[in-house]
């Protein structure tokens, strides 16, 4: 067995020499003279959300591991599958984990097996209780057959000698009150299992009330640390149990709970509304489930590891004041605010999460107030009488290598960004397919050699044959998102057509459709395709969208 697998550390992820192990910190926890809670996980990610939250430990419920999987709570999940998850969870998170046994999936046989291979992988504590395998749920019909008493000394025995790490906890569960038993019945096994080396006993009880708990904790008088799984008697103050001695607390099963829970309500609403409008703003965001499962670790990692390229910049075309009343009187629109950040910055976000880190801004309308940490800016400061093309030929030494061009006022999903910088072509354009539609003002409208065909297997390119905003609906195939990507090559084409264009007098009045559309008669300039997730900041019904799109 590896060091790694001892220390309750997965491989990779070793300890510091001072640093608490996993098993020492359950152990802490369970025989603190303090109250410790653990709270109910049952995968990695429900793991990740445990540790957000605050708490110093985890229970590996049975019941909603198995719920999981969309099994019963009654051995269907094989041991092994239930070491798979738990292994997941292992390596999600820090926190020490105390992981519902059942009966222990069998005799003495099956729970020695079982505990070493739970402290193979980090898991630092097991809790079984005095049962049958296969096992029924507690709360599922009334007095469950116990196990032998002496039976079960035997698989706490063989579990306690089969453990690898001094600090890994065995909890008896103690079922003698939820089957019908006396507490005379409860405290006889307690104390038989106490003496059979178990680490702590844990109480249970179905009853709406704690009163047989206090009582059980009275007469127990803390010979051992007392765990308790308050889900019936969840009313009781804690407090009390602070005063009855309780070690331990389990918040047993109310992740998954409060997950179907939520999960039933979105997935109602989508199916009725058919569109994602109404649940879009009160669901996680992709980019919490990036930060929550250490993306920006890993982007870290790329850079370390994988070969060196260059790596993309960008250029912001933001010279423009835009007319939204008063709100652009002292700023253009590309600082208005987003939901305490501004337009820019948010683009700019966008842009570095996509590890565009390089980007130069080019500035015209109130330029003072285009104040961004971490932007190069240029200016145009003829930007009242010419075009877009002229603002970007203020940025031409910008454009160097691959290179991003962007208008200032434009928001879109991080995935139409990586879809652009992940091509092949030299040249490729977002495209919006529902563009096509019938909308008022003006738009940079395209006509390609291909239409969007809607079916995700056909991968034939499409290229740009005129972007223009006097395009037929009939011809046009969408709408230009305000978004193109250059190759080092394609960055060279781009060079070169701006020169063409002022050697030809164009330049000063020329904007980004008419450059393209002269870059795609000499060059293949590609088109992606995409239905939505992208905003154009126009209007103030435009800024209120933004204000819901982020």
């Amino acid at each position: 067995m590896s060091d790694a697998s001892l220390s309750g550390q997965r491989p990779g992820n070793l300890p510091s020499a001072s640093r608490e192990t996993r098993f020492a910190a359950l152990r802490r926890e369970i025989a603190s003279p303090s109250l410790s809670f653990l709270m109910e996980a049952h995968d990695g990610l429900s793991a990740k959300i445990v540790q957000e939250a605050g708490f110093r430990g985890i229970w590996a419920s049975g019941l909603t591991t198995s719920a999981a999987l969309g099994l019963r709570d009654s051995n269907e999940a094989s041991w092994t599958q239930v070491l798979d998850v738990l292994e997941y969870m292992s390596d999600a998170t820090t926190l020490p984990i105390l992981v519902d046994g059942d009966t222990g999936h069998g005799n003495f046989n099956n729970v020695r097996r079982f505990v070493r291979k739970l402290c193979e992988r980090g898991i630092a504590g097991v809790c079984i209780e005095d049962k049958l395998f296969p096992k029924t749920n507690s709360f599922i019909g009334e007095a469950q057959p116990l196990a032998d008493v002496d039976e079960f000394c035997g698989r706490i025995k063989a579990g306690k000698d089969s453990q690898t790490d001094d600090d890994f906890v065995l909890v008896a569960r103690v079922e003698a009150l939820i089957s019908g038993h006396t507490m005379e019945e409860a405290l006889r096994r307690a104390e038989a299992y106490h003496a059979a080396g178990a680490d702590a006993i844990l109480i249970h009880s179905k009853k709406s009330n704690a009163d047989e708990i206090f009582t059980f904790a009275e007469r127990w008088a803390n010979r051992a640390p007392l765990v308790i799984v308050p889900t019936m008697y969840y009313s009781t103050p804690t407090d009390l149990y602070r005063q009855a001695g309780i070690s331990t607390i389990i918040w047993a099963n109310h992740l998954l709970r409060a997950s179907m829970t939520a999960m039933r309500e979105t997935a109602a609403r989508i199916h009725e509304d058919e569109s994602l409008v109404r649940v879009e703003g009160s669901v996680a965001t992709v980019k919490d489930i990036f930060r929550l499962m250490g993306n920006a670790e890993l982007e870290e990692a790329e850079r370390r590891y994988l070969p060196a390229r260059p790596a993309p910049s960008a250029v912001v075309l933001a010279a423009s004041g835009g007319e939204m009343g008063g709100l652009t009187l002292d700023q253009p629109k590309c600082m208005l605010d987003i939901r305490g950040q501004s337009l820019l910055q948010r683009l700019t976000g966008t842009f570095r999460e996509s590890g565009v880190r390089d980007v130069t801004v080019v500035r015209g309308y109130r330029k003072e107030a285009v104040s961004l940490q971490g932007i190069r800016t240029l200016d145009n400061d003829r930007h009242a009488e010419t075009g877009e093309a002229w603002s970007l030929a203020c940025a031409r030494d910008a454009i160097r290598g691959e290179t991003i061009v962007a208008y200032g006022d434009v928001l879109f999903r991080r995935y139409i960004l990586d879809s652009l910088l992940t091509s092949s072509a030299d040249v490729v354009v977002a495209v919006d397919t529902l563009g096509v539609q019938p909308h008022p003002g003006q738009r940079d409208l395209v006509a390609a050699d291909r239409r969007f065909s809607g079916d995700y297997l056909d991968d034939r390119p499409a290229h740009l044959t005129r972007m223009a905003q006097d395009i037929p609906q009939g011809e046009a195939c969408g709408e230009w998102m305000g978004l193109v990507r250059f190759s080092a090559r394609g960055a060279e084409w781009l060079r070169e057509e701006i020169a063409a264009m002022e050697a030809e007098g164009l330049l000063e009045t020329g904007d980004m459709p008419l450059l393209l559309t002269r870059l795609a008669a000499k060059h293949p300039v590609r088109v992606k395709y995409f239905t939505g997730h992208w905003l154009n900041v126009n209007t103030l019904t435009d800024l209120a969208e933004a204000r819901n799109f982020t």
